[in-house]
């Protein structure tokens, strides 16, 4: 493939990313017309005078929709570049970003924290510790002799994943009512209560990292020559799977940790962009960020517009990604990795 039609390709991507923020923004339970979105957003961002429209359309629009969409735009950036850089580390097309117990770290700090709320910090910040807990034991678990052999770290996320998840049904045990239904919305993934204090700290924390792997993207080509192919180009294996699963790690703990559980993203978004661009890691870790975007804001605007009572998040992603990933996987496995 060449590069002007990756190009292409690219941009097209970009301008549908972006040309989807206006319907989102404008559907919903309360419909809100073009010009009232265009009028108030162009107003907040030169300062002007604000469009005649009511209080409650500018805080449906202002307060409500945009820091969502914002948030679920991140999201999905970051969970789909992080499946691509995950899958890119190991050599492996079926690892995602919870495959080294994120989001069963996660799932137990934010558990934790809403049955015993006294004990532990606000659940965010305890899903976001616990899943960086998991994370190291992982790693610790499955360092040997000073390597980390890639399978004996998948080994070992699997285990502590289902020790983490292990736990999690210990809390769910031990809940009351509130509190079980309360962990079980977080674990099904959702935007419900997003604010803009959410999305600006997630856009702070995902962005500059997202940056980086972008950045060196091409260290993933080596990486995905072998080992000893990479140290004969000068690369060492160990270190750099070891700084892109933390860099990895640690956008998609900052997802989940505001988000909940959305599962589909980081594993099938990439299969998409190798698919579209080729199995160079430059493109396919962008190309990944753009299409998780983009799923995730037409998810997140089907969950709370198909039904008056909002679904949860999670809930569409699998029902619209399981079938996408089995037809792609069935009818187009052979291109999207060159073979």
């Amino acid at each position: 493939m060449t590069f002007e039609r990756k190009l292409l390709i690219a941009a097209t991507l970009l301008a549908l990313l972006v040309l989807l923020l206006f319907p989102t923004l404008m559907a919903g339970q309360y419909t809100i017309q073009p010009t009232e979105v265009f009028g108030l957003i162009w107003s907040k961002i030169t300062g002007g005078m604000p469009p005649d429209i009511g209080k409650a359309q500018e805080i449906i629009i202002w307060k409500i929709r945009l820091p969502r969409i914002l948030l679920a735009l991140t999201a999905g950036l970051a969970l789909a570049a992080s499946g691509a850089v995950y899958q890119g580390c190991f050599r492996n097309p079926l690892v995602e970003p919870y495959i080294l117990g994120v989001s069963a770290g996660a799932a137990c700090g934010a558990a934790l924290a809403i049955v015993y709320p006294l004990l532990f910090p606000q659940i965010q910040i305890s899903a976001f510790l616990f899943a960086l807990l998991a994370v190291s034991v992982t790693y610790t678990l499955a360092r040997s002799r000073g390597e980390t052999p890639p399978v004996a770290l998948v080994l070992s996320g699997i285990i502590v994943g289902a020790l983490f998840g292990a736990l999690v049904g210990i809390m769910k045990y031990l809940a009351a009512d509130a509190q079980l239904r309360e962990i079980t919305f977080w674990m099904m993934g959702g935007l419900y209560y997003a604010t803009w204090d959410d999305a600006s700290r997630i856009v702070f924390c995902v962005i500059p990292v997202f940056c980086l792997l972008w950045w060196y993207s091409w260290h993933l080509n080596i990486l995905s020559l072998g080992d000893e192919e990479a140290r004969s180009l000068g690369l060492n294996p160990s270190l750099s799977r070891f700084l892109f699963v933390i860099a990895a790690t640690f956008i998609a703990a900052v997802c989940v940790s505001t988000c909940g559980i959305i599962a589909w993203v980081g594993l099938m978004m990439p299969h998409a962009a190798r698919l579209l661009f080729g199995p160079d890691n430059r493109w396919v870790v962008p190309g990944a960020a753009m299409l998780g975007g983009i799923f995730l804001l037409v998810c997140d605007t089907m969950a709370r517009t198909l039904t008056a009572a909002e679904i949860p998040l999670g809930i569409v992603t699998s029902i619209v990604g399981a079938p996408y990933l089995l037809w792609l996987l069935r009818a187009k496995g052979r291109e999207m990795y060159g073979r």
